[in-house]
């Protein structure tokens, strides 16, 4: 039986006893009675049963509730921004090492400088270059005639294959030699697709040339023939005056004998009229077109010249024969004419003669 259950039995118990007790010292005296309960008695027996009873009533140990260890949750990691890197579109600029060109070994193939040749003698000069640039050399670059003695040459020879950077190539040009003594240099550079020219050198903008020496009296048929009373005394040792490349404005005054523009002196006026762009003589000046063949000093000696002016917009690549004011003869080439700015370049030489 539950502890507890023995305790509430005992506590009825000892009511009861006392309630009997109680009950007896209400009789009469001298009647008999019941013996009555020891109430001292019956206390401790109600102890004892109580002390019992406490005694065997486990003993409860509070429980205390289970700790429950919480684990705190990891903050959850913010995601980390993918950064992208954005590469700016940068336009290159041309390149500046596309056409360079440097000499080859060596760079005279055929007729080394100062070569002596006799008067018409024909000859085929021989450059080796090397492509030093980036950009390949292809069919649409040429070997052009820059300056100096034209010596018969063609104004440009194609290349015929490519020449990738880093490559050597043989570049020939068949030449003439002049019919009059002396030293000839004949001046070249290489065009690119663009018509933009480059050389050798440092800046890439040298000429590579061939010079020879003409020795010996060419034969010669005729007498030569020039207008008006002068007529210049040619001799073997004729040389040169004056040449290179001009390039004349309207309205300039050009002098034939120093290659000069406006400076005195002058030979040519470069004018317009009627839309026409003309080079008139001045003074004692005569000229007249000779053609696409460059002259040799007997053809500008022996050719009938004028003082009429000469319309130059479409004698690109043709050579004109003059005889200066100081009675010189000579020939222009009509390199380059612009229609809208009447800018006109010209390759000019004069012959010196003692």
């Amino acid at each position: 039986m539950h502890p507890s259950r023995v305790i509430y039995k005992l506590a009825i118990m000892f009511c009861v006893l006392t309630s009997s007790s109680l009950a007896g010292c209400n009789l009469p005296l001298g009647e008999s009675s019941t013996p009555t309960l020891d109430v001292t008695q019956a206390y401790q027996t109600v102890e004892a049963r109580l002390t019992e009873a406490i005694a065997l009533t486990p003993k409860t140990t509070p429980t205390l509730p289970e700790l429950v260890t919480i684990t705190p949750r990891e903050p959850t990691p913010s995601p980390t921004p993918i950064l992208q890197t954005v590469t700016p579109e940068i336009t290159q600029p041309p390149d500046e090492f596309c056409d360079q060109a440097i000499p080859g070994v060596p760079i005279d193939v055929t007729v080394p400088d100062d070569t002596v040749m006799t008067p018409n003698q024909a000859f085929t000069k021989t450059w080796r270059l090397q492509n030093a640039g980036t950009c390949t050399w292809t069919s649409e670059y040429s070997l052009v005639w820059f300056s100096g003695d034209r010596l018969e040459a063609p104004l440009s020879v194609p290349l015929t294959g490519n020449v990738p950077p880093g490559i050597s190539v043989d570049l020939s040009v068949d030449m003439k030699a002049p019919v009059t003594e002396g030293t000839y240099q004949s001046n070249w550079k290489l065009s690119n697709p663009a018509d933009t020219l480059f050389g050798i050198g440092p800046n890439g903008d040298a000429a590579f040339w061939v010079r020879i020496i003409v020795e010996g009296t060419a034969p010669v048929t005729g007498t030569p023939t020039v207008t008006e009373t002068i007529t210049p005394t040619v001799t073997a040792t004729a040389g040169v005056q004056v040449s290179g490349p001009a390039t004349l404005e309207i309205g300039n005054l050009f002098d034939l004998d120093t290659n000069q523009v406006d400076s005195g002196g002058e030979d040519l006026e470069y004018q317009e009229e009627q839309g026409a762009h003309l080079l008139k003589p001045i003074g004692d000046t005569a000229v007249i077109l000779f053609g696409s063949n460059q002259p040799v000093l007997n053809d500008c000696l022996s050719v009938g010249l004028s003082s009429d002016a000469i319309a130059v917009d479409n004698l690109v690549g043709n050579f004109i024969c003059y005889r200066t004011n100081m009675a010189l003869p000579g020939w222009a080439l009509i390199n380059g004419f612009d229609p809208e700015t009447g800018f006109l370049n010209l390759e000019i030489f004069t012959w010196s003669i003692p």
